[in-house]
């Protein structure tokens, strides 16, 4: 049940977002090649012959020379290695003793992570439990927030200790805490002498939208990105879970709260990383295949769980292995594991950097790490070297290398279940839920908000979407036209290449319309084109970063949306947003328009996701667009259900958007006109006729308050 990733290569043009009348696409054909280490791949690009058998007034040329290379790729994954060497770690103790405050500060802002909360209780609940050979299991819940429980295990030994306790973390298991190499940890660890905590993470095992309905909690069916909006972060909320954890095994009567350790693989491994950083109860932690490079994860494939949002604008992997120091930390990777960020390589680069700082403290031996010859797992050579490391630094016994474990017997899921199916608490909160609860809290606030400082809003927006940040025009480079289409790349002052293809306006004065779409230029209706240039309107159709011929071939995720999943996340990490760089693209697009073609009005027609992008847009630069026509674009940011959610891509989601406002404050700050057709709930249904007229209410009621010209329709 541990998840695997996939990598499926695909063509610049996906066959689903085509839209085609009749034919057949012809094979891309794709090879490899290095940029700066990582390997890419060659697009042989599609000339007007080889799209597809239609009619010739129904094809879209190509920008991009054919056999280039993947620029997305290649950008983001330079940009992360210019990065690295900027991250030197302090040479002396003074030195790094102030950063690691700074530090420390730094990812508790990004993580929302909630730590060091005495006043709330507990509540530690048990269900059930199972004697076993020298050690039972118990059934439990425990509050992590007001009014959220965590659902989990507790591996307890036989007798009255006080004994040495750990937590143990599950990866990127739909079943979380039941799966057989996770479930192993506990019962090894209890066998020996310890007591385990096994948590299931938020979203998985007993956490998921329906009970005993399981579910990836991260990035492949969108939701761990769905907390976004409401200023949380999947990995901030799994550190507030363990570390209340922690509280709770230091609560525990036969544990010894000076002797706690930490373990987990994959994505719970990454989990003991964080937890170790941050609670300083920690006395050692193992963390399996999950530590690696942060430059690598760019363009990988980690969750959304393992995304630290703005990272790489203020470090690397080895300062948060230093921030261990001078507690015990052993890192065990493997070196057949099909994750790059994960490699034996990458590990060893962190560790070489971080030893320093073990070094300074005079507990050099305290960092170390292990190489197996295995896939990526939680297998048994990782538990027996972890028993051995926690023997040395929880128990002062060995010599810290690999003990052998004892003999266990696995337990059938039901007998370790918190709560018989459909029987949960309603404590329990799930990312619907919670996102549900706290975005309803938000957007009340603002629909009762007597009235909203415009300039502030902008100013905040502007600083939430990162938009305009070294993206300027530095030139045009002007292609041969094809089928009456003129062939623009815009190249930006950061070295982005954004294709456009354009038809001069046929009236005076010069208008024209922007069109854009998630599923770049071939997904944009002709019907709607057409109708443009009928009635003597230019066009401009843009492919937006990370979509069309701007978007990364390889290596891509398996589904509809993991086309800009990776992409997603990686300039998350870089310090951006996705809507932001939509938006920067629309407005260099009509800027260029202004300056090339003295285009005297410019409107956008953007779907989906594309449409909030270029709604940014107009609410940030008033002079940039003149009108907005939203299609199938999401009317408000709330979470309002699981079913459906995949209907927009990972673009969409933005940092702390409720906490500032909501898509009707966007409109309003907006002085143009705007139009949303079909619009959609934040999971892509259609709203009904009650739904239409409450936000019609709600959109004119906001519009007032900020005193903005234009007017917002939604039909």
């Amino acid at each position: 049940m541990m998840r695997r990733r996939c990598f499926i290569i695909g063509g610049i043009i996906s066959l689903s977002a085509m839209s085609f009348k009749a034919g057949i696409a012809k094979q891309v054909i794709e090879q490899p090649v290095y940029i700066s280490g990582y390997p890419t791949m060659l697009h042989s690009g599609l000339d007007n012959s080889d799209l597809f058998y239609r009619h010739e007034a129904d094809t879209l040329p190509s920008v991009f020379a054919a056999q280039h290379a993947d620029l997305v790729d290649g950008r983001l994954r330079n940009e992360a290695i210019r990065r690295f060497p900027l991250f030197e770690l302090p040479r002396t103790k003074q030195e790094w003793e102030k950063q690691r405050l700074q530090l420390r500060k730094k990812i508790i802002a990004q993580t929302g992570a909630v730590l060091h909360q005495p006043g709330l209780p507990l509540q530690l609940t048990e269900t059930g439990a199972i004697q076993m050979n020298g050690y039972r299991v118990a059934n439990i819940a425990y509050q992590s927030r007001p009014g959220v429980l965590v659902t989990a295990n507790l591996y307890i030994p036989d007798g009255d200790g006080p004994f040495p306790a750990v937590i143990v973390m599950m990866g990127h298991s739909t079943i979380g805490r039941f799966y057989d190499k996770y479930q192993s940890v506990g019962h090894s660890l209890a066998s020996k002498g310890y007591v385990a905590l096994c948590v299931d993470p938020w979203g998985a095992g007993e956490r998921t939208t329906t009970h005993h309905e399981y579910e990836d909690h991260g990035d492949e069916n969108n939701l761990g990105f769905a907390l976004m909006n409401v200023g949380e972060t999947l990995m901030g909320m799994q550190i507030t879970d363990n570390s209340r954890g922690v509280d709770l095994l230091c609560s525990l009567p036969y544990v010894d709260k000076e002797r706690i350790g930490a373990a987990g693989a994959s994505g719970g491994g990454n989990q003991t990383m964080w937890l170790a950083v941050m609670d300083e109860r920690i006395k050692a932690a193992v963390p399996v295949v999950s530590v690696g490079t942060f430059e690598s994860y760019i363009m990988g494939s980690p969750c959304i769980c393992e995304v630290l949002i703005d990272g790489l604008t203020f470090t690397e992997e080895a300062a948060i292995l230093a921030l261990v120091a001078p507690r015990a930390l052993m890192m065990c990777n493997h070196s057949k594991d099909n994750n790059q960020a994960f490699y034996p390589r990458e590990m060893k680069r962190s560790y070489k950097n971080a030893l320093p700082v073990f070094k300074m403290y005079g507990v050099e031996n305290s960092l170390a790490y292990q190489v197996f010859d295995t896939p990526h797992g939680y297998e048994k050579e990782d538990r027996e070297t972890t028993l051995g490391w926690f023997d040395l630094h929880l128990k002062g016994a060995g010599d810290g290398t690999a003990t052998t474990e004892r003999p266990f017997t696995l337990l059938p899921q039901r007998q370790l279940m918190t709560y018989a199916p459909g029987a949960r608490d309603s404590r329990v909160a799930t990312t619907m839920s919670f996102s549900k609860k706290t975005g309803g809290e938000y957007r009340n606030a603002l629909l009762h908000t007597k009235s909203i400082d415009v300039a502030a809003k902008r100013k905040a927006l502007g600083a939430m979407l990162k938009t305009g940040e070294g993206s300027g025009l530095k030139q045009a480079h002007e292609l041969s036209p094809i089928n009456g289409w003129k062939r623009v790349i815009l190249e930006t002052r950061d070295g982005r290449l954004i294709p456009l293809i354009v038809k001069t306006p046929s009236a005076q004065p010069p208008s024209f319309v922007i069109f854009g779409d998630p599923g770049g230029k071939e997904a944009v209706s002709r019907d709607l084109v057409k109708d443009a240039l009928d009635k003597g309107n230019g066009v401009a159709i843009v492919d937006l970063f990370g979509t069309g011929e701007a978007s990364s071939f390889y290596p891509a995720d398996h589904d509809s949306i993991g086309s800009l999943r990776m992409v997603s996340k990686s300039v998350l990490w870089l310090g951006r947003t996705m809507m932001g760089e939509w938006a920067n693209d629309f407005s260099l697009a009509g800027k260029f328009l202004r300056s090339a073609y003295h285009a005297q009005k410019i409107s956008i027609d953007a779907s989906k996701e594309a449409g909030l992008a270029a709604l940014f847009l107009g609410a940030l630069e008033e002079k940039t667009v003149d009108q907005l026509t939203l299609r199938n674009t999401p009317v408000s940011y709330l979470f309002d259900a699981r079913e459906g959610i995949e209907f927009f891509s990972t673009a969409i989601h933005v940092f702390g958007m409720l906490k500032w406002g909501d898509v009707s404050l966007a409109a309003a700050l907006n002085n143009h006109d705007i139009l949303f057709v079909g619009p959609r709930t934040m999971s892509g249904k259609m709203l009904n006729a009650g739904q239409l007229k409450e936000y019609q209410t709600e959109f004119d009621n906001i519009k007032k308050r900020c005193r903005q010209a234009g007017r917002t329709r939604l039909r």
